[in-house]
């Protein structure tokens, strides 16, 4: 044998030429399917639906979550309107305070005018507030001050005693009083809204025996 016809001699006695043209018989099956458009197995293309692709599973994960989102929605639905509540109380406990705190500084300095105007009281009792002299002016303009502020006075003569409001400091059996009666203010009690500062002090006519 040649070393030429070694060369061209294929193992196996097959021609190369034939190997390369010769087809596999199952692609040939598989080729066949592929081209009339046909799905193999049970499954036909037309039949297939989206809940076939995504699958069951996935659907009922979809629903799970929903309902986790539904509950999550809800309980800060709940906390939203639970902060609105306590912010609500909150504005109105610090509108309250804030009212307390404004009447308690408003009281402070009343008081602190109660001395004067008592001083006020006695002086024009005495005749020294003559209208249209100095004393006279600056008497107007504190009683002035303490009215703008909603000093009230209270306690006049005539007025049934009550004790609530009155303190009584004497009392003088009066005959034809039926009835505790207040005869003579000794000091003229002062409120500030509904807040008492300071009682009226009296001389009480009360029944004789």
């Amino acid at each position: 044998m040649t070393d030429k016809d070694f060369d061209n001699e294929v193992p196996g006695g097959e021609d190369p030429e034939a190997q390369a043209s010769g087809s596999d018989p199952q692609v040939g099956r598989n080729d066949d399917n592929a081209g009339d458009g046909s799905v193999p197995g049970d499954l036909d293309g037309d039949d297939l639906t989206v809940d076939d692709i995504l699958g069951t599973d996935q659907n009922v994960d979809a629903a799970a979550e929903d309902a986790v989102l539904a509950d999550l929605e809800s309980q800060l639905l709940g906390d939203l309107k639970r902060l609105q509540a306590e912010y609500a109380n909150y504005r109105r406990r610090t509108e309250d305070q804030r009212e307390i705190e404004i009447a308690r500084a408003k009281g402070s300095v009343a008081k602190g005018l109660l001395p004067v105007l008592d001083d006020l009281d006695r002086a024009a009792k005495h005749g020294d507030l003559t209208e249209g002299t100095a004393f006279a002016a600056i008497a107007e303009k504190i009683r002035g001050v303490a009215e703008r502020m909603g000093l009230e006075t209270y306690g006049a003569a005539g007025e049934v005693f009550d004790p609530q409001q009155h303190e009584a400091i004497f009392q003088a059996p009066t005959p034809g009083a039926t009835e505790a009666t207040i005869l003579e203010v000794v000091e003229i009690g002062y409120r500030l809204g509904s807040v008492e500062l300071r009682p009226a002090k009296v001389v009480v006519a009360v029944p004789a025996e």
